[in-house]
């Protein structure tokens, strides 16, 4: 039995080194996806219409005024199964201060199994069928998990590829949930300082 568990943690940290060591070079490159990540960071997230499990079209306009944690991920992706639960949480404890997290399914993976999988991982989110052409709208998805932090003004806050702790996680969560309030708010008081009122 330790056997077994000594052997899933170290395949797991293996994992998480590849991906981190990925990241890295990556950014150190500055390669084609780097370069996308700085032009999307504060840019409007391209919207999308895409299938719920329960066959309910939706919009990501139709999150508006709600900040936003976008996860592209799959079934056979084993990072995506050691956040997953820490999405779970973050809605739990988020999703009332203005939180939607959308889980966008990446594979060919059949909706009866990729609905068994979600119900499995205890997931309390929508989980919309994904399409290359929406993955391709956000600079393409060439790592699973690849998240992404919107505000509710619908602006990228920030973009992660790979799994990261789930502190991080929450920082990008509460920096999405922060971030967007001002402009509004800057917006209405400039307007009644030019009005007079």
């Amino acid at each position: 039995m330790k056997r077994n568990t000594t052997l899933f943690v170290l395949g797991i940290l293996a994992v998480a080194a590849l991906l981190f060591v990925g990241r890295h070079m990556i950014h150190k490159s500055g390669g084609t996806s780097a370069q996308a990540v700085n032009k999307m960071n504060g840019s409007p997230a391209p919207d999308f219409e895409l299938t719920r499990l329960d066959g309910k079209q939706v919009k990501l306009s139709d999150f508006r005024g709600q900040a936003v944690l976008l996860n592209f991920w799959a079934t056979w992706c084993a990072p995506c199964k050691i956040e997953m639960p820490w999405f779970v949480d973050l809605q739990k404890q988020y999703g009332p201060k203005g939180l939607a997290v959308l889980g966008v399914a990446m594979d060919d993976a059949s909706k009866d199994d990729i609905a068994k999988f979600a119900k499995e991982m205890g997931v309390n989110y929508p989980i919309l069928l994904g399409k290359e052409a929406v993955g391709e709208m956000y600079g393409g998805v060439q790592f699973l998990p690849t998240t992404f932090y919107i505000d509710r003004q619908g602006r990228v806050v920030d973009r992660v590829f790979g799994l990261v702790g789930k502190s991080e996680i929450e920082d990008n969560v509460k920096k999405a949930l922060a971030s967007s309030a001002a402009p509004a708010q800057n917006a209405q008081v400039n307007a009644q300082d030019k009005s007079g009122k």
